[in-house]
């Protein structure tokens, strides 16, 4: 895999020193939008994926091999089942489903969306819409062959369970178009190019959602699950916390 810097950056670092996987910032970005748009716009002759996150340590040599072999659908329906034993007897709207459903078919080759358009949207979308959690975030230009594995190549510092999360987000840049837009403190912001449509559609992601075993999906999910389903109908933007 190949990469160039572009020109212009600001002042900044290579990590790890010696073995470039990603480039950060020194600080935060002034205009976090023009400036991740700028470099997304120039991945495909740089080679480096741009992502809002947090000052990190030095990161560790990516363990991609594990995203590589992961059984995805064998661990979701093996967390679909552990999740329903252990929510037994709640009072809450559970998901609608007696026997783990599959993954939820792909639109994204019907829809004629271009994921990366739709990324710079969803960004503008996230600047708007949360800038008091994105204050601390870096810049960076990550050495990854697709977004999905930003977290892994990043060594991202969160509670996440990082091969599940990234097959997860393989799976859904496949079948949805989704993108890695920023990782800032426990908080994962995800482009999706397109998102579910009608109300079944919906179930079906959230579930899968609710599977990554994020904080504000699983232990007291601050919406029942219904109504969680039906924010994703025509959401570009879906966002993933851990403690």
């Amino acid at each position: 895999m190949t990469f160039s810097l572009p020109e212009g950056l600001p002042a900044g670092r290579l990590l790890p020193d010696g073995s470039p996987v990603q480039w950060q910032s020194d600080e935060p970005p002034s205009d976090p939008l023009a400036e991740w748009t700028r470099y997304q716009r120039q991945q495909g002759d740089t080679g480096l994926l741009p992502v809002l996150c947090s000052p990190n340590r030095r990161p560790e040599a990516p363990d991609l091999a594990a995203v590589d072999v992961f059984d995805l659908e064998g661990e979701l329906e093996r967390g679909w089942g552990a999740y329903r034993r252990r929510r037994l007897g709640w009072d809450e709207p559970a998901p609608p489903f007696d026997h783990w459903p599959g993954l939820a078919p792909g639109t994204l080759a019907s829809s004629g969306a271009d994921p990366d358009e739709a990324a710079r949207s969803a960004f503008a979308l996230l600047v708007d819409e949360w800038p008091y959690e994105l204050w601390d975030g870096r810049l960076a230009l990550v050495a990854a062959r697709r977004s999905a594995d930003i977290p892994v190549v990043v060594n991202w510092q969160a509670e996440a369970p990082l091969p599940l999360l990234c097959a997860l987000l393989r799976s859904w840049e496949d079948r949805f178009g989704a993108r890695v837009l920023a990782a800032v403190g426990s908080t994962l912001y995800v482009s999706v190019a397109s998102p579910p449509r009608t109300e079944a559609e919906a179930h079906r992601i959230a579930l899968e959602h609710l599977l990554t075993t994020a904080d504000n999906l699983v232990d007291d999910p601050p919406t029942p699950f219904p109504q969680y389903a039906q924010s994703l109908v025509d959401a570009p933007l879906w966002r993933f916390w851990w403690d």
